[in-house]
């Protein structure tokens, strides 16, 4: 087992990797598609002008039994800069079966790499177990607009990736209306946008309403994030 911790665009957290064989493809049956939809939707991708070039946007999903203890949660999760690929299969998914977001580690096994912000999926399914799905995609649209559709948006001066950031989620479910909303935008990651559901297509389809939402402005007026 390695520990590594790599530069910003990929992972920050303390990462404790195991190399292991995939999780079988029909566990990621609905998670997969899902992640097939939001790609199509260029919520999930690779723009060369975009990011520095860095893929965008990841998808995990519970596989840990309901009464799993904090911490314990485990979720299987797209790889670290898979964003770019059109189509995934179980090689480009890993397992994170146990986190410390207070020291910032992440303990993860499979083909691949978790992607960078499986710290803040585990803080989610950490608040509210019967969350059983996490989407992390970017959208300059949702991102501008956040505050004028009611969704809750993190302290811009936050990074993703951070401790900082876990707890900054804790207060979005502690203090505004995200379970309701399903969604949040990352004030301090350029276009970030988080949803959640009791299943993947819950998440999904919040996505995709906000997403809607953009495309019919009235009432809606641009708003910096923060």
């Amino acid at each position: 087992m390695n520990q590594q911790t790599e530069e910003e665009g990929v992972i920050k957290f303390d990462l404790q990797f195991r190399t292991a064989e995939p999780v079988p493809m029909e566990i990621l049956y609905e998670l997969n598609q899902w992640r097939s939809i939001l790609w199509k939707h260029k919520l999930i991708g690779m723009d060369p002008d975009r990011y520095e070039g860095y893929g965008f946007g990841n998808v995990s999903q519970r596989i840990a039994s309901i009464d799993a203890e904090c911490g314990k949660r485990s979720f299987v999760i797209s790889g670290t800069q898979t964003g770019e690929l059109e189509e995934l299969d179980n090689s480009h998914y890993a397992i994170v079966s146990g986190w410390d977001t207070v020291h910032n580690q992440v303990i993860a096994s499979g083909p691949v790499k978790p992607s960078s912000e499986s710290l803040t999926h585990a803080t989610i399914y950490d608040l509210d177990n019967e969350l059983r799905a996490v989407l992390h995609v970017h959208s300059p649209d949702i991102w501008k607009t956040a505050a004028a559709q009611g969704i809750p948006v993190t302290d811009a001066s936050i990074e993703y990736g951070t401790p900082e950031m876990a707890l900054e989620v804790r207060r979005l479910f502690t203090e505004t209306n995200v379970r309701q909303s399903r969604l949040f935008s990352m004030g301090g990651h350029e276009d970030g946008i988080v949803s959640f559901g009791h299943n993947v297509e819950q998440a999904g389809q919040a996505l995709l309403q906000a997403l809607t939402a953009c495309s019919h402005p009235t009432g809606l007026e641009e708003s910096s994030p923060g």
